[in-house]
């Protein structure tokens, strides 16, 4: 129990964006907007959504460990984003009752997201570590 504890202490802002992730994406109906009418937003949106959350998990990372672990980080802040996005893109295409459609062009935009908020989160750590 004290090791989840210190876990939520240390990520409570990656959880959060975590699960506001897992909210988005198997929520059946989105209202109308005028932003529908720009070019890829869907896939813009997913690759926002996944970096910003990616480089949170980097931030919160930088700020409570003096040096990177890289398998951990690989883990944590890499492969299980890329795997979640594939589960929640098959949670919308057979789960959703035809709500919600699994994309794997979006699976595509998730995953460059994560990997774009790798290089952001080494930007982080040269900046931060420089600092110190």
């Amino acid at each position: 129990m004290l090791k989840s504890t210190l876990f939520v202490r240390k990520y409570p802002f990656s959880l959060l964006c975590v699960a506001l992730v897992w909210v988005l994406s198997l929520t059946p109906f989105f209202p109308e907007t005028p932003l529908d009418e720009v070019a890829f937003i869907d896939k813009w949106t997913h690759l926002v959504m996944y970096g910003g959350t990616c480089s949170v998990i980097w931030w919160e990372y930088l700020r409570s460990h003096r040096r990177l672990d890289y398998e951990k980080l690989f883990f944590w802040a890499w492969l299980m984003p890329v795997l979640m996005s594939g589960v929640l893109e098959l949670l919308q295409e057979y789960c959703t009752g035809g709500h919600r459609n699994g994309d794997w062009v979006d699976f595509a935009a998730n995953t460059l997201g994560v990997t774009l908020a790798v290089g952001v989160g080494l930007l982080m750590w040269c900046a931060y570590f420089r600092r110190r």
